[in-house]
């Protein structure tokens, strides 16, 4: 195959040439007849139906593989071809819970901070590297939210009390974890492409004129370097922490969790676990460690990690009748419990990509390129209205997902300044890195807590209607949109989760904090 084409999509002088042979022109995309190429149908394989219907709602055009599908005003945004949404600024006031709190102790999250964790100097090495991140600092970490979030006194208790609460919530009795039951681990490996953490290049083509290549801010704003927070540095290295990983890990573990029991997975078109994290945990001396198993798209020839059998027994039916169904992995599927690892950062076309956007790394369109996510983008756009329906919702509600996910955490150590972008530092941390970890059993607490964190931090440019799909999710039994949503069809969806703003950034307090018995409850050591 031409070594300009990258699974069916040809980058050319920055148009881009698809299956459809499309182009945009005059800010309209035309289409160009164009001979298929061997391989095409094969590794392009959207429908062309539902792609020109996509195109009838919002204009779309393919950049560089089909598991990335940018809608043209999202890529004239990311380019500054066009003006950007507004900054976020939520629709309701502060402390003004709705939906309906999860957990053992209902709506709570718990965030801690330790600036001993992450010690980069922005020059030398990278940021993973043990020099740079200090792993007895992270574990201690992991271990104040287990032991926070549960109120129980040592970490195996926590996570007995976990399991327990997870099985009695759902009405499968009051068991704890049984050895013999799977544990899957979604992490967010968006930015993984390639063989080598050090040298992650954008799904993008050729940048625009006068843009740093990879270091800059990939929405036409102000350069990362003048901002203050990113290191224009090369590559991108908005990756998952290998020590939050580890620790993850470790913790399951010790609590008595077998190594082959756990899955570790990214299954997203391209995406890979990189060596960092691969070789992290299998640096272990433990048995248990050389068991966990890693399921990815592309191993790059690293090998050591599984490749996902499609499950099409258990399709996920979006709510709203344009979306075509998703299947997701067979040895996903297989497990009993699900534990949501994502990262703390914005996003710039969905606002902001926390708990709720990291299943995009789980599904796959059989008729509509494979393992991607593509054609969920356009329903999820921060540009979209507040009060209509938004597919994030489907993914945290279907029992395959969320219904089976005992816990949720973001990794915000090293936070990207967005899905494209490399690390920055917090200006309200005194330009520090955020050297952050959170955790709930509320995704939607969890997610509302990260939204406040990234909308009150001047270097992170949250805009839009970044908080639809909170509105949604807290009400998912009776949503603003009006949508059913029933995505396993096994009954429509009551409210995943409870979601406000916080009071004020510099006090930090939701409904609980201020001794209602509803709404968040946010515990910070800071």
């Amino acid at each position: 195959m031409d070594p300009s084409v990258s699974n069916g999509c040809r980058i050319a002088d920055a148009k881009l040439i698809g299956k459809f042979g499309l182009q945009p022109e005059n800010g309209r995309l035309r289409q160009n007849p164009l001979p298929p190429e061997a391989g095409w149908e094969k590794e392009c394989s959207m429908d062309r139906r539902f792609f020109l219907k996509s195109l009838t709602a919002v204009p779309a055009c393919f950049v560089g593989h089909p598991s990335l599908i940018w809608t043209e005003p999202a890529l004239a945004q990311q380019r500054g071809g066009m003006s950007q949404p507004d900054p976020f600024k939520p629709s309701e006031g502060a402390n003004n819970p709705v939906g309906e709190a999860r957990g053992i102790h209902p709506g709570r999250v718990v965030w801690v901070r330790d600036a001993n964790s992450t010690s980069w100097d922005g020059r030398t090495g990278y940021w993973w590297d043990n020099a740079n991140t200090d792993q007895k600092a992270v574990n201690r970490m992991t271990s104040r939210l287990l032991l926070d979030l549960t109120g129980q006194k040592n970490e195996k208790q926590a996570w007995d009390a976990l399991f327990r609460y997870h099985n009695q919530a759902r009405k499968l009795g009051n068991s704890g974890y049984r050895r013999g039951e799977k544990i899957a681990i979604k992490i967010n490996c968006n930015q993984d492409r390639g063989p080598d953490w050090s040298n992650m290049g954008s799904s993008f083509g050729p940048p625009p004129t006068g843009s740093v290549q990879r270091g800059g801010s990939p929405e036409g704003g102000p350069l990362a370097s003048t901002r203050g927070g990113g290191l224009p540095r090369g590559p991108q290295n908005g990756l998952p922490s290998p020590q939050v990983v580890l620790s993850l890990v470790s913790q399951l573990i010790n609590a008595g969790v077998p190594g082959e029991d756990i899955l570790l997975y990214e299954v997203a078109g391209r995406r890979n676990i990189g060596q960092p994290i691969y070789s992290k945990i299998r640096a272990e001396s433990n048995r248990n460690f050389q068991a966990v198993r890693f399921l990815v798209n592309t191993d790059y020839g690293l090998g050591g990690r599984l490749v996902p059998t499609v499950d099409t027994d258990n399709p996920v039916q979006f709510s709203n009748p344009e979306v075509p169904a998703a299947y997701l992995a067979q040895e996903v599927n297989a497990a009993k419990y699900m534990i949501n690892v994502a990262l703390l950062r914005p996003h710039f076309i969905a606002g902001v990509t926390l708990i709720g956007k990291n299943h995009f790394g789980s599904v796959h369109f059989p008729d509509n390129g494979g393992w991607t996510p593509a054609p969920l983008h356009s329903y999820i756009m921060r540009t979209r209205p507040m009060g209509s329906y938004n597919a994030l919702v489907d993914l945290m509600g279907h029992r395959q997902l969320g219904g089976k996910t005992v816990l949720y955490m973001l990794d915000g150590l090293y936070t990207a300044e967005n899905n494209e972008g490399s690390v920055f530092r917090f200006a309200s941390f005194g330009d520090s890195w955020a050297s952050s970890l959170l955790l709930s059993q509320d995704p939607v607490a969890l997610d509302s807590v990260g939204l406040d964190i990234l909308r009150s931090e001047t270097r992170a440019d949250v805009r839009g209607n970044a908080d639809n799909y909170l509105h949604e999710a807290a009400q998912a039994g009776k949503p603003p949109s009006g949508t059913v949503y029933n995505p396993d069809k096994s009954g429509t969806l009551s409210s995943l989760g409870v979601h406000e703003h916080w009071n004020s950034a510099a006090e930090k307090k939701y409904s609980r904090n201020l001794g209602r018995k509803e709404g968040i409850e946010l515990i910070a050591a800071l």
